[in-house]
């Protein structure tokens, strides 16, 4: 009984996996964009001297 629950949760596993990654190259095609924003961030830094 444990060795099939295990091996379920195996199977589960893997197939989540080949779901998240073909998800990831099919969901462009579909509009999905996962760039991050593109916008320059300037910030002054103060460096204090020792």
């Amino acid at each position: 009984m444990l060795g099939k629950l295990f091996k379920l949760l195996i199977i589960l596993l893997i197939l989540g996996f080949i779901g998240l990654v073909g998800f990831a190259y099919i969901a462009p095609f579909f509009g999905v964009d996962f760039a991050p924003p593109k916008n320059e961030i300037r910030a002054p830094v103060t460096l204090q001297d020792e």
